[in-house]
């Protein structure tokens, strides 16, 4: 299915409620409850194709075939690992959640917060599953992936090494959520191994389709701990991590038990009475299950005698769970994490919905790859989105007057292309106010000299290669332009960009429309180059028509004699097109005026521009189509793939507005018309 195409049944599937969390897409079509149905009545378990037990579901590198850490892995079902498996025993926490031999901890603290909210825990984990009667071997989880909730299914046929759980375990061994849980989201990500290294905020984020936000600890708002009390009252998940400074120091363990480069999960936040003060405290859990904090206030501290027994907070020994003060967290930890569905409980007393708004969208080398604002002749190409801004804060308390929003851009589906040698792109945004002129507009796509007299209002705090950059702001109310892009330009990648907004806004695409501006069909004799027609009349004969072939004579005779435009030679292809038009024009002009550098080929970006001077305006999915079909790989257009281009478009448009005689923008052709205007 065409982008375009999938981008409108997307839009009607949402609009009819599919991709809810309490309507979610059926991932690879699989219907969980009648493939648990087949298999009861067949009385079979479960094997699902689409995620065999075999080692490409493993990974691809240092778990792919052959590789030492995935010699001798058995595939088996939690009932050949214990004589009583239970999928969940006394609701889900965070003992069910030990890390195996996958370098995943940035999931599993994310999977330990999720735990900590029942009404979240369900919507990825829905219930009435079991090891009981209707046990077939098949269980199902549902994630947020891109703007929609997905519904994946899975058999439980779990890789193993000498009888024991290769990847996540329970503490207690016969407990087998959490390890399920871990092969969906590797299912949907395309095998265990690219699960391998990541940000807690992804997991958050699929588990809860809220937006995350990050907070560099070394300069930490001055309310931090009221923000982290406050968003653990609200459900929101929470995750911590200490930087590392060179590959040595990853998941280095220091004197006091901290594991540099690893991802824990924030999972409290009190204040108890000690010694006649009030001290704050923050609860974190190792994803390990083992490997505490042994300083002031860690499990077995003499700090917890100085606390009431009211107050005192049920600590377990190596559970991987432990407290230490807030001060020294602070001084040990370099940043946290916060993921909720509504950021604005994060710094009011009041718990509100933000307003969201979510769009597609993709970059592809040559059209709408453009890069960062460095690469000012190509930035204007990215996609454009508006967002307008109408309403301030209710924010008494806030001498800052402004609306605030969130901008959160994903890359999407990278993770999958791990296999293929792909990974995340460096990715950011840049914040344009729009001009007084262009407001209200939505049918534009601004060019380069926007770009080159406006200067950036706001922007992403930095470009990174993680899946999501978010960024919050308070902006003054009006009309401002978004501009996503990877760093460097010509990278093909597809994004979703979400604005979190604490009042109603408007965010849409801001985009060309499609139109043209065709020209009268007919030709002066004084428009006519004396040389073309004296080729014309040595072959054309008597009865002055040629075909296809005498016209590629003609015009490659021509075009050979020029220095200043490159061409390969017009092909047949091109030259039938322009048999069958009325209308031949020479472009040269054009062609050659956008050739900015006086190469003999216009650049991608150029091509855009001469195709607008042709009368030609075009929307980013269209133009994706035609850098597709007539650019050559280095992203240059020749000058015969341009005639082509031009040909094409202008005959496809008049075959358009000949048929629809009302000028109502839609046609209805037979097979038979289908064909014939495909095949031209």
């Amino acid at each position: 299915m065409s982008g375009m195409a999938s981008n409108l049944a997307k839009k009607r599937a949402l609009a009819a409620g599919f991709g809810t969390n309490a309507n979610a897409v059926k991932y690879l079509n699989q219907d969980f409850e009648a493939l648990r149905a087949q298999c009861l009545n067949r009385g079979g378990l479960f094997s699902d194709p689409t995620f065999p037990a075999a080692p490409e579901s493993l990974g691809f590198n240092e778990l792919g075939p052959g590789s030492y850490k995935t010699r001798a892995v058995q595939w088996k079902r939690p009932g050949e690992l214990c004589s009583s498996p239970e999928f969940i025993v006394g609701g889900a926490t965070r003992t069910d959640i030990c890390q195996g031999a996958l370098g995943d901890c940035w999931l599993l603290a994310a999977i330990a917060s999720l735990t900590l909210n029942e009404d979240v825990m369900a919507r990825v984990v829905p219930v009435g599953q079991s090891f009981g009667e209707s046990y077939a071997g098949i269980f199902h989880f549902q994630f947020w992936q891109f703007g929609e909730w997905v519904d994946v299914v899975i058999d439980d046929r779990l890789p193993t090494k000498d009888g024991e759980l290769l990847f996540v375990h329970s503490a207690e061994g016969s407990e087998f959520w959490s390890a399920l849980l871990e092969k969906a989201y590797a299912k949907v990500n395309g095998c265990y191994e690219a699960l391998s290294g990541g940000s807690t905020t992804e997991g958050f984020e699929d588990f809860t389709g809220g937006i995350a936000e990050n907070y560099d600890l070394r300069k930490p708002p001055p309310n931090m701990f009221q923000i982290i009390k406050k968003a653990i009252e609200s459900g929101a998940l929470l995750g911590c991590s200490i930087d590392i400074t060179s590959a040595a120091d990853s998941e280095a363990v220091t004197r006091q038990k901290l594991v540099k480069g690893h991802a824990y999960s924030l999972t409290g936040a009190v204040e108890v009475t000690y010694r006649g003060r009030k001290e704050k405290l923050i609860r974190i859990r190792n994803p390990w299950g083992q490997v505490e904090w042994t300083g002031a206030w860690s499990d077995s501290s003499s700090e917890w005698n100085s606390v009431d027994d009211s107050e005192r907070q049920n600590v377990k020994a190596d559970d991987g769970e432990f407290w230490m003060s807030f001060t020294e967290f602070l001084r040990h930890y370099s940043r946290i994490e916060i993921c909720t569905l509504t950021p604005d409980t994060l710094t009011d007393d009041s718990v509100k919905h933000w307003s969201v708004c979510n769009y597609d969208g993709s970059w592809r080398k040559g059209s709408t790859a453009g890069g960062c604002r460095n690469h000012a002749y190509t930035f204007w190409m990215n996609p454009q989105f508006v967002i307008r801004l109408d309403e301030e804060d209710d924010d008494p308390d806030d001498n800052e007057v402004g609306c605030s929003f969130v901008v959160g851009l994903i890359q999407k589906n990278r993770r999958r292309l791990r296999k293929v040698g792909e990974d995340m792109h460096t990715i950011g945004f840049a914040i344009y106010e729009v001009p007084s002129q262009f407001h209200g507009q939505r049918e534009v796509h601004l060019d380069k000299n926007y770009f080159l007299t406006h200067a950036q209002k706001a922007r992403s705090e930095t470009f990174v290669n993680l899946r999501e950059v978010s960024t919050r702001f308070k902006m003054p109310p009006g009309e401002y332009l978004i501009v996503p892009s990877t760093f460097e330009p010509h990278l093909n990648g597809d994004f979703c960009i979400r604005v979190f907004s604490e009042k109603q806004t408007e965010t849409r695409p801001c985009d060309d429309p499609v139109k043209a501006d065709l020209d009268d069909e007919t030709v002066s004799d004084a428009e006519v180059d004396a040389g073309f027609r004296g080729l014309f009349t040595k072959l054309a004969g008597d009865d002055m028509e040629i075909s296809a072939a005498e016209l590629k004579t003609i015009m490659n005779k021509i075009v050979s004699k020029r220095t200043d435009i490159k061409t390969d030679g017009f092909s047949l292809e091109t030259c039938r097109i322009m048999v069958n038009l009325m209308d031949v024009s020479f472009l040269s002009g054009i062609y050659k005026k956008n050739d900015m550098d006086n190469s003999g080929t216009m650049s991608t970006p150029e091509m855009r521009m001469a195709l607008k001077e042709a009368g030609f305006t075009l929307n980013n999915g269209i133009y994706q189509i035609l850098v597709a079909r007539y650019a050559e790989p280095d992203m240059t257009i020749d000058f015969d793939n341009f005639v082509a281009c031009l040909m094409r478009l202008d005959m496809m448009f008049r075959v358009f507005m000949k048929i629809d005689a009302h000028d109502s923008g839609s046609i209805e052709l037979d097979f038979h018309q289908w064909l014939t205007f495909t095949m031209i």
